[in-house]
């Protein structure tokens, strides 16, 4: 089975408890020390920059879309629920957070692109397509979590093909959830379950800025419905906003 868990939104071990469906809830053991299985799948908990409960920091952190991750101290490349965590059948629910008190980001299915045979295990993770894992999410949703410039309300460094939520949270404060092209409103149609539903586009692809940039969230992004947020990349380089409204009211 799969579970709900949305890409960029954090998550308590409670909150995951209660979804995954744990009649009691664990007051330690594996849930606590970084990653565990449960019912033939793998929950990750990732430390970024800090050491977890055991002391340890293992330098986790992401080369572009990759996730570069060490499994826990001693481990080795044969044991088997090491076996378990690069097969490509299993599924590896990961999560992130870089201080210790705050909830952990979702940050998608897991599946090992290598590793190395070190000690700890060194796997670098890649993330199923979200076509796969969720067919209204495009690749230019900003969901994936990194960090503020210090003094800066607006502006956000941004590494090749990484994505933030904390962008879209600006994005959307600017320009609210009503569709930029066609004004669609998710709360209008659907209630309290469309309340603060809404995509969010790209104006310039990730995938052709090739450096480290600066991105600001007003100029940078548009809020859009899935609709329009697909027709938008139905060629390369996508549609203009503008070029969209012209088709829909061409069609009309």
């Amino acid at each position: 089975m799969s579970y709900e868990f949305t890409c960029g939104k954090s998550y308590t071990r409670k909150d995951i408890f209660r979804i995954i469906g744990l009649i009691e809830e664990p007051k330690g053991g594996n849930w606590y020390t970084g990653y565990t299985g449960h019912k033939g799948d793998y929950f990750i908990f990732c430390n970024m920059g800090i050491p977890g409960r055991t002391g340890h920091d293992y330098n986790n952190h992401f080369i572009g879309d990759n996730l570069i991750w060490f499994a826990k101290n001693d481990t080795k490349i044969y044991q088997p629920e090491i076996q378990n965590l690069i097969n490509p059948k299993v599924k590896k629910y990961i999560f992130i957070r870089s201080r210790n008190t705050e909830a952990f980001t979702y940050v998608g299915l897991g599946q090992a692109k290598s590793f190395e045979e070190t000690s700890p295990v060194k796997i670098i993770w890649k993330f199923i397509d979200e076509d796969e894992v969720n067919p209204i999410r495009l690749p230019e949703e900003v969901t994936e979590i990194q960090t503020y410039i210090e003094g800066s309300t607006k502006q956000i460094t941004v590494n090749i093909y990484e994505r933030n939520p904390d962008a879209r949270q600006f994005c959307i404060k600017h320009y609210g959830v009503i569709c930029q092209v066609c004004e669609f409103s998710f709360e209008r149609v659907y209630g309290v379950i469309g309340e603060g539903y809404i995509h969010v586009h790209h104006l310039k692809p990730l995938s052709e800025i090739g450096k480290e940039y600066e991105l600001d969230p007003i100029k940078d992004l548009r809020p859009v419905c899935p609709n329009c947020h697909a027709m938008l990349h139905r060629k390369k380089p996508a549609y203009t906003i503008d070029e969209l409204k012209s088709i829909i009211l061409n069609n009309g």
